[in-house]
């Protein structure tokens, strides 16, 4: 099934619709698979350095897909009575909203990556990650949210975790407030490396998985089993 680059993320598709599995070979699209067995079509891009990943944009997604991964992420963590959800940008931040919301919660806390004039270097810390690899890019906490997380328990919201880079950051500013989220709630599971660059790995739980892929003749296979 081949998609044009504007219809991918639109559709959950039944399950079984896709072959997967370690001797399946894709072509532009991988297929990850909720816990009910619907599959999601992601398109495969090529990483810079070799390898391809296959690539999730929340913000350009159905509402009925952003809605399935989010009802996934509130079922993986309904039972553990969280205080706070904190959105991390940018793509985080609509699914944060969401689990916030199915959460029974009032609001979310968003970090944020443009400085306003009254956050502080003491609650900001370096970020990048796989898709956005810019150098000099900041995070922020807003000193005025600190109160709200202090003693709570805190669940993080992002949409991918891959490298693990950007989340690694996300920890290290949050430890600079003496905050420890009880749990990291992503859209994608994204390969497993990202396991070695997290201090706790097993706090994170993937709405769904997708691997690292590798070029092979004309379509990619499996690098890693996710």
């Amino acid at each position: 099934m081949s998609l044009k680059p504007h219809e991918f993320w639109q559709a959950l598709d039944a399950p079984g619709t896709h072959e997967t599995g370690p001797g399946a070979l894709y072509h532009d699209a991988f297929p990850a698979t909720l816990p009910d067995g619907q599959q999601l079509l992601l398109p495969i891009r090529d990483l810079p350095g070799g390898g391809a990943v296959a690539s999730l944009i929340v913000n350009q997604a159905a509402f009925a897909v952003e809605d399935a991964l989010a009802d996934i992420m509130v079922a993986q963590w309904c039972e553990m009575e969280l205080d706070v959800v904190i959105g991390v940008p940018t793509l985080g931040l609509p699914l944060a909203n969401a689990v916030a919301r199915r959460l029974g919660h009032q609001r979310m806390v968003p970090l944020g990556t443009s400085r306003k004039f009254w956050y502080t270097d003491a609650l900001s810390e370096p970020i990048n990650s796989v898709t956005s690899p810019d150098k000099g890019k900041v995070i922020y906490l807003d000193p005025r949210m600190v109160t709200l997380l202090t003693g709570r328990r805190v669940l993080l919201v992002d949409d991918v975790v891959s490298s693990g880079a950007s989340i690694a950051a996300v920890l290290r500013l949050m430890g600079k407030a003496d905050i420890a989220p009880v749990g990291i709630a992503v859209a994608m599971e994204q390969g497993v490396r990202w396991r070695d660059a997290l201090p706790h790995p097993d706090l994170v739980r993937g709405a769904v998985r997708s691997p690292i892929l590798q070029k092979v003749g004309a379509g990619y296979a499996l690098a890693t089993v996710p």
